[in-house]
């Protein structure tokens, strides 16, 4: 849902343009102001996702209030005025509707703004999710924190698994196929049904077995081509490479 607010000296105009927001389920109207000296005191008050915006409006007009407000608003300008479209886009604003407005028009401007409100939304949460750099297990009554880069390999037994790190080994009841799930697919690699271990710690790898540091840890005939295509192909240097 977009919280919304339309900001235009003319009531019908408003009040036209309100009537299309009802018209639209991921819009919410907030209010309407006549003028962007009171949309200011409104953002004070509540969170605004999209702005309609006129131009030519008493005390500041629209393309002044954009240049001035940090941060704002996606902004769709709403004017009787074409001449200022060159302006407005270089202030970045989402889209450019002139007067009179049909509703397919508005229709399409306003799902623009949806799909780039969702794709920034998506990136601020993959961003955070980027930032988290740790999880907890529960190991009897303690809480343990695992870093992910200090993972070597995870072992699956039934309900539980143990978790090797560089600090020690941690076991928890959880299935394997829970905590790969909440793995990240380039960084770590199922090589067995019982068995997925960190990419970047893999010392070696002969025959059916990976080593890291002191461990062994067996390669599965169905996932041994995937962990040499993945962990191996794109790294070989090798005489053919080079010839």
């Amino acid at each position: 849902m977009l919280n919304c607010v339309i900001i235009d000296d003319e009531p019908l105009a408003r009040e036209g343009m309100a009537d299309y927001v009802k018209e639209i389920d991921f819009l919410h109207l907030v209010d309407t102001c006549e003028n962007p000296v009171a949309l200011m005191k409104l953002m004070d008050q509540h969170p605004i996702d999209l702005i309609f915006l006129d131009i030519q409006m008493p005390k500041m007009n629209g393309i002044d209030f954009l240049k001035i407000i940090q941060k704002p608003p996606m902004v769709i300008i709403t004017t009787a005025y074409p001449s200022y479209a060159l302006e407005g886009f270089q202030l970045n604003v989402m889209d450019y509707l002139l007067k009179p407005i049909t509703f397919d028009r508005f229709f399409k401007a306003v799902s623009k703004a949806r799909e780039y409100h969702q794709l920034v939304n998506r990136a601020t949460i993959q961003k955070a999710e980027a930032a988290t750099d740790y999880f907890f297990i529960k190991c009897g009554s303690k809480y343990e924190k695992i870093h992910f880069e200090d993972i070597l390999y995870v072992e699956g037994m039934q309900n539980y698994i143990t978790i090797y790190t560089l600090k020690g080994k941690y076991v928890t009841l959880l299935y394997l196929k829970n905590l790969e799930q909440n793995l990240d697919s380039h960084a770590f690699i199922r090589v067995h049904k019982s068995y997925i271990v960190a990419i970047d710690k893999i010392e070696a790898i002969e025959g059916n077995e990976i080593f890291i540091q002191q461990h062994r840890i067996p390669i599965s005939r169905n996932y041994r081509e995937q962990v040499i295509e993945q962990v191996v192909s794109n790294k070989l240097w090798d005489k053919i490479r080079f010839s």
